[in-house]
């Protein structure tokens, strides 16, 4: 529910709009970073060809251990290098090098809270796989997203499928455009034309939304000095962009993907969840968590898709462990949901605390 009084200008009633866009696009923490931090230290950084400079945590296998791979990270929305500290260690721990950066506007970069284009973005990621290539010659290299980080991999996958030789897909962010209603559409397309500067930190409205059901995770998140505490409006629209983007890529993904959803994903609506899903390739492998919010690698049952993702990394052809590919066909399967809920609020809110089943019935 939105509490408080819905507009009294036009400036307020696209605040508000706006801001519940961001609530809804980030979950956005309601425990600020601290604002001026020291930032902690890099475990290496990436200078790409125009000089800009990528810092990025690194988490190895044991000594000794014979290296199953590289996994080349990209983390979300607002989020940072430190979004893979829960699930990085139990990649590693199955003999992969996690290499996650904080992606430009993001973390500790110099441009943080700057939208640099999903141009750039894409183009990054094509950089730091051919980097990885280059210093780890003959491994095979794995790009794995979340949320906005997945879209990035969508849209280059979709143009580039040999960038990498699999793409894990967590939550993307597919919410575009077509699916996203007009009351949210115009007042962000005029605040962007007007004040994209202005800056939102999702305070403006208050929304009972749960990025995670891992309380310490999304604490962690909200309290990460990496973490950007507002974004602005310009940053949003960029955003959009993307996941307009990335509806687009879903139907030019390669066999090499791997697109993983939750049930409860209260961040991107399960409407344009199933859009995405129904361009995909017949090739593409899914996966779908009857417990999953968006934060798919940090919820409490997170070990369920390491698994999945690593069992389908050994073998793409094989059962995932946890029958979430079963999952994902049934569900994709059952349509009729989507013509009775609206595409502004994701299908997880109207599930109250969780103690009602949305899917199946």
């Amino acid at each position: 529910m939105i509490r408080g009084r819905m507009g009294v200008s036009t400036r307020r009633a696209g605040s508000v709009l706006c801001a519940t866009l961001m609530w809804l696009l980030t979950g956005a923490p309601r425990t600020a970073a601290a604002t001026s931090p020291a930032w902690p230290a890099p475990d290496i950084t990436f200078t790409m060809r125009d000089g800009f400079v990528l810092p990025a945590r690194v988490w190895q296998p044991e000594a000794g251990q014979k290296l199953a791979g590289i996994i080349l990270a990209l983390h979300g929305f607002t989020d940072s290098r430190d979004a893979w500290e829960y699930p990085a260690p139990g990649f590693a721990a199955a003999g992969y090098l996690v290499v996650a950066p904080d992606q430009r506007g993001f973390g500790a970069t110099a441009d943080r809270g700057k939208w640099p284009g999903q141009d750039v973005l894409v183009a990054d990621a094509a950089e730091l796989a051919a980097k990885l290539r280059a210093r780890y010659p003959g491994q095979r290299l794995v790009m794995m997203g979340e949320s906005m980080g997945s879209a990035i991999l969508m849209c280059l996958a979709a143009s580039a499928p040999h960038t990498a030789d699999a793409y894990v897909l967590t939550s993307p962010a597919v919410w575009g455009r077509a699916q996203m209603p007009l009351a949210m559409r115009a007042p962000l397309w005029v605040a962007n034309l007007v004040a994209p500067g202005w800056k939102l930190t999702g305070h403006e409205v208050s929304l009972d939304i749960a990025a995670s059901d891992n309380r310490e995770a999304v604490r962690r998140f909200a309290t990460d000095p990496l973490t950007l505490s507002g974004a602005s409006v310009g940053m949003l629209h960029g955003l959009v962009d993307l996941m307009t983007a990335a509806q687009v890529a879903a139907s030019h993904l390669p066999e090499t993907a791997f697109v993983l959803n939750g049930r409860r994903d209260q961040i991107v609506p399960q409407p344009a969840i199933a859009a995405a899903w129904a361009k995909l390739p017949p090739g593409v492998r899914r996966g779908f968590y009857l417990n999953g919010f968006h934060l798919l690698l940090r919820d409490l049952d997170r070990a369920l898709v390491e698994a999945d993702i690593l069992a389908w990394l050994a073998d793409p052809q094989a059962s995932l462990p946890s029958g979430a590919d079963i999952n994902a066909a049934a569900w994709q399967s059952d349509q009729a949901w989507s013509a009775n809920l609206p595409t502004a609020l994701p299908a997880a809110m109207m599930d109250g605390a969780g103690d009602r089943p949305i899917w199946p019935y």
